[in-house]
């Protein structure tokens, strides 16, 4: 790997699907790893409350951050002024994957509204055909695949005020709103002739496995929505695909046409539990553009430093 050949410092790597519990555990029982991923900004919060994090201003630049980055990312790195959190890269979460070849094969157009896309549904059923691949299982945080629908739903159906009150709990999980959300959700994911698999499938099927189902032969299903991410489980899955060509993806559409076509983002966090001079300099390689670089061609990721080279991305 490029940091272990610059520093000569090894590496141990340990991955879970189950990331919240398994560091969660760890933390409790006191033996925390060096560095880890963090799985979202209010887990890094939780932590930071116990004082289980380093504060990494006290050994990084933080003027070349502050340049790199945008304040907003400096800010959900941030608790109580101490800065115990970087992103090292971004992904996309508003997209509905497809492969074109089997679109164009069936004759099937990509939809630019909600309806659009059940009738497009509607008519691959009719066509004895399934239209949606949905995979909720990811271990011990299974079923965030499915908070992805309910928060683009509610961007695409609400006020941004009210979208963020709901997120600072402003307003009710049974408010007219949200109930709706979860509605328009069930429209597709309740519909056991939509999904592929049947509806009981959607809690079995890894998300990461799910597009797997857009790319047999014949298709089993021909709609997969998910972040841009999900490009580098396709090709682990099937190498021989190209981008573009064997698959590809469209906003997801407007619902509402006054809130538009709204995009929904996520990024990866790290944080650091012991301050050692190698996990120092690991922390400080991941948030340089070289780092970067690396998870924009291999994983498919956008960045979060701005000095990365656009030319990088595929």
């Amino acid at each position: 790997a490029p940091f272990e050949a610059e520093t000569g410092i090894k590496v141990e790597f340990t991955g879970t699907r189950d990331l919240p519990a398994v560091l969660t555990t760890q933390v409790e029982a006191g033996n925390p790893p060096d560095v880890s991923a963090i799985p979202n900004p209010g887990q890094m919060i939780e932590f930071a409350k116990e004082n289980k994090l380093v504060d990494l201003s006290t050994f990084m630049d933080m003027d070349v951050l502050r340049s790199d980055y945008s304040s907003t990312w400096i800010d959900l790195g941030t608790y109580q002024g101490k800065f115990c959190g970087v992103f090292i890269s971004a992904d996309l979460k508003s997209l509905v994957w497809y492969n074109p070849k089997a679109f164009a094969a069936a004759g099937y157009k990509v939809p630019t509204t909600w309806d659009e896309m059940i009738a497009l549904s509607d008519k691959i059923v009719a066509d004895g055909k399934t239209p949606w691949a949905i995979g909720l299982e990811s271990g011990a945080a299974s079923g965030w695949a499915g908070t992805d629908w309910i928060e683009d739903i509610m961007l695409r159906t609400v006020k941004p005020e009210v979208y963020d009150l709901w997120v600072k709990h402003g307003i009710s999980w049974l408010d007219d709103s949200v109930q709706r959300a979860f509605d328009l959700f069930g429209q597709i994911a309740l519909n056991k002739k939509y999904v592929y698999g049947g509806t009981n499938a959607e809690l079995t099927i890894n998300f990461g496995d799910s597009p797997d189902a857009l790319f047999t032969t014949p298709p089993n299903a021909y709609l997969h929505r998910q972040a841009t991410f999900i490009k580098s489980f396709i090709l682990d899955h099937f190498p021989r695909l190209v981008p573009g060509e064997d698959f590809d993806f469209f906003p997801f559409p407007p619902i509402d046409p006054q809130y538009g076509t709204p995009a929904l983002g996520a990024a990866d966090m790290f944080a650091m539990f012991k301050d050692t001079p190698e996990a120092r300099a690991f922390m400080e390689y991941i948030v340089s553009p070289a780092a970067q670089e690396i998870w924009i061609g291999e994983l498919g990721k956008l960045s979060a430093n701005k000095r990365v080279n656009p030319a990088v991305y595929p």
